[in-house]
């Protein structure tokens, strides 16, 4: 088996050489795409490991071309969704960022086989704030790269604030279906009795007020794509008519007797765990796992706080060009408090904390005063310093605060179910659902673990 690596940079050929040959391959290197191209010539290669910048041009642009026909790993120094994304669509077998992993290299040399996707035209995105190098956005990053240009429905979960609808949009965006409509509704934001009529449209005379027909959502996104968002709050009559529609691909007016044909793709978003709420009996579970074909977790800032500093420079460096305004620089202490706080409103958040701090900064630098003073929370910023040990100390000694002289009964075992099930939680969305990793993850045996996720009535499933 023979490898080809094209990158200018000699320290990363070396590595990648030095793993390569570890594995039993052999290797051909190139600093250029003039000197690929003459590698090429050699028709045993399997595997190429392709830079994207190069010294006489570009390397997908180079994949695009056709010339190779091997499977190929892009390297990237680039971490947003829109260039995993092209990546995929261009034909590369898979994207791999900049530092890697070795033992991921070792993983793709596993996996090599004669596969090239078809590449869809490209598009362009006005705004790509899906960054991140963490190994959660990464992930995030090859599935939507997967299934942007397919017609699969996808199901987006996250915090408020995340970038839900920028998902979707851009999902929309990277799609066969870009030069149709994309429709985005928030089913949370209208009243339950207009909802129907908003998605399905109504005929002239179907209700009091209804003086003329009406397209709804689903026909307006005929051809293209149609987001809901905030899909967990819709009430369950219209989860059954949605679910006929996304079985039957017609949709039929309010008032109306003919139905019509719809080509929509849908997307849908929520905030909530939508397994509790059909363990409830607040959601369909047909309907759920309609919608559940691509699942996507979007992770909470909190939880990839490496991620910060480069979207923080991001959205201030988009602020000042909005508002025309010159560059202030982030002072490194000032970038290690937006990393230390906890973004309850998570990227939504962190971009209005930018553009505060563009607007109000009175120096040329941004320094830690500056943050506090943005972030509101000057005389409380020892809270994000704080260890874990202080954190629950705190807490508790909150709670306690709030029993008085109550006499508190079995308190150990309270607190410990107040930590067991968001401990489960987490180690649950860290190991992707692997409850053996999560036993590892937690020094417990598998059996205990199974036993706490049905005592707290946590599904492996949502996690996979």
């Amino acid at each position: 088996m023979k490898a080809l690596i094209v990158d200018d940079d000699e320290g990363i050929r070396w590595i990648l050489d030095k793993v390569l040959r570890e594995e039993g391959l052999e290797v051909l290197q190139a600093g250029s795409i003039a000197e690929a191209e003459s590698a090429l010539d050699d028709d045993g290669i399997n595997l190429v490991f392709l830079d994207v910048y190069l010294p006489d041009g570009n390397g997908m642009d180079f994949l695009s071309s056709g010339v190779i026909q091997a499977p190929v790993v892009l390297l990237t120094a680039e971490t947003t969704f829109g260039h995993a994304a092209e990546a995929y669509r261009i034909g590369a077998m898979e994207y791999l960022p900049k530092p890697f992993d070795l033992d991921e290299v070792r993983q793709l040399v596993q996996r090599v086989r004669p596969v090239k996707e078809s590449a869809p035209a490209r598009c362009d995105v006005k705004e790509d704030l899906i960054i991140g190098r963490s190994q959660a956005m990464q992930d995030m990053f090859r599935t939507l790269g997967r299934v942007a240009s397919s017609d699969l429905t996808v199901l987006i979960t996250g915090e408020s604030g995340t970038g839900k609808e920028m998902v979707a949009r851009t999902l929309h965006e990277r799609s066969q279906r870009a030069d149709r409509a994309f429709i985005a509704i928030n089913t949370a934001a209208i009243p339950a009795d207009l909802l129907e009529s908003e998605l399905f449209g109504h005929e002239k005379g179907a209700f009091t007020g209804a003086d003329k027909t009406r397209e709804g959502r689903f026909e307006q996104a005929d051809g293209g794509t149609l987001f809901l968002d905030e899909i967990g709050d819709m009430p369950a009559a219209l989860q059954a008519k949605l679910l006929r529609v996304l079985e039957e691909g017609r949709v039929q007016r309010v008032g109306g007797s003919q139905s019509k044909v719809v080509n929509v793709r849908l997307l849908a978003a929520t905030h909530q765990h939508l397994p509790e709420k059909i363990a409830k009996g607040e959601f369909r579970e047909d309907l759920y796992y309609r919608l559940n074909v691509i699942p996507v977790h979007i992770p909470p800032l909190r939880e990839r706080r490496d991620d910060i500093p480069e979207l923080a420079a991001h959205l201030l460096d988009a602020a000042v060009e909005e508002l025309g305004m010159k560059a202030p620089i982030l002072l490194d202490d000032a970038v290690g408090l937006l990393s230390r706080h906890d973004w309850p409103g998570n990227v939504r958040e962190l971009k209005n904390v930018m553009r505060r701090l563009a607007v109000l900064t009175p120096g040329a630098t941004i320094t830690l005063s500056d943050v506090a003073l943005a972030l509101g929370n000057a005389g409380n910023s020892r809270h994000q310093q704080e260890t874990l040990g202080e954190a629950v100390t705190r807490c508790t000694r909150n709670y306690l605060h709030q029993l008085g002289y109550a006499k508190a009964l079995n308190l150990h075992q309270y607190l410990l179910e107040q930590v067991e099930p968001p401990l489960l939680t987490l180690a649950m969305e860290r190991c992707r659902g692997n409850q053996l990793k999560v036993a590892e993850m937690l020094g417990l045996n598998r059996n205990t673990v199974r036993k706490l996720l049905r005592k707290y009535e946590i599904d492996p499933q949502y996690f996979r």
